[in-house]
């Protein structure tokens, strides 16, 4: 159930009062669903979006079928999805199966108008959304922008040092945690990347992974296949998996080059941080091997 004031979850019991007698207000699209109906999962997350950018222009009434079957018979609903447009209390237009976005806009703009424009968006906030997005070179583009309109913002010196970590230049990213004042080298998001550098550097020298599991189904106890094999998984962001393969190696060969075990658990604890439950777990169990 989305968190959002635009959206809710209607029943019988509040169908009237938050439907009915609310599109009086702003106008309120009814969204018929069910869990099985694969039309009504593709069109749901665009109804969702477009509430969120509406900001209460409209509100989005969402009627599981299965679970208001009552109300789902007294709105006549013969198909699903069936979305029905409310205003003024009564129903004034709808549809009954996975329109486009842009279709969708047409509905809405007959009967609630155009959205009202959002204020700007703050540049770093784009670039980390559109980060999160995958356009790594358009959050490098404007981060970098931002790096030439203040050289001393560190936040921003890190995140383009992520960035170029993450699109493969990891010389640029280690000059630039480099170039970072000592005290900044602490701090948890610098040393996380400085350890995802060291594992991307050695990636680089890893055999398949296949042929790394292969090795242990013919001895559970392979040192080099343990370790190579943690590598792969910290690298596939599957750190748990990774830890209990560190912590294998430690229990076959504790000694094993120069304690790497150990030493790799500690780097994976520093990237990942102390309020990760995983490492939480994986500190225990170090802890309880050394001692």
């Amino acid at each position: 159930m989305s968190s959002s004031p635009h959206i809710f979850e209607a029943t019988m019991e509040n169908f009237q009062q938050e439907v009915m007698d609310a599109s009086s207000v702003a106008p309120v699209i009814v969204d018929v669903w069910a869990e099985w109906c694969a039309p009504c999962k593709q069109l749901m997350p665009v109804l969702e979006k477009l509430a969120q950018e509406y900001q209460g222009a409209f509100r989005l009434a969402k009627v599981n079928a299965d679970e208001q079957q009552e109300l789902t018979a007294s709105l006549g609903v013969r198909s699903l999805p069936t979305i029905i447009l409310v205003k003024d209390g009564q129903a004034v237009d709808g549809f009954s199966e996975a329109l486009p976005e842009s279709e969708i806009r047409k509905v809405l703009e007959k009967h609630v108008g155009l959205p009202a424009a959002l204020p700007e968006e703050d540049s770093y906030d784009k670039a980390h959304r559109i980060w999160e997005e995958g356009d790594i070179d358009g959050a490098l583009e404007i981060l970098s922008d931002m790096n030439r309109e203040d050289p001393e913002n560190l936040k921003v010196l890190i995140d383009l040092a992520q960035l170029k970590a993450e699109s493969g230049d990891l010389e640029t990213a280690e000059q630039v945690l480099e170039s970072l004042p000592p005290e900044e080298k602490l701090q948890h998001q610098a040393k996380q990347l400085a350890a995802r550098i060291k594992f991307l550097k050695q990636s680089a020298e890893l055999p398949p992974a296949k042929d790394l599991e292969m090795a242990l189904e013919q001895n559970p106890k392979d040192p080099n296949a343990l370790h190579l094999l943690a590598l792969h998984r910290v690298l596939q962001e599957n750190n748990a998996d990774a830890m209990e393969l560190l912590v294998r190696l430690m229990q076959a060969d504790s000694k094993y080059k120069d304690e790497v075990a150990k030493t790799t658990l500690v780097e994976l604890f520093e990237k990942l941080g102390n309020s990760n439950p995983d490492v939480r777990i994986y500190r225990r169990k170090l802890y309880t091997l050394m001692h």
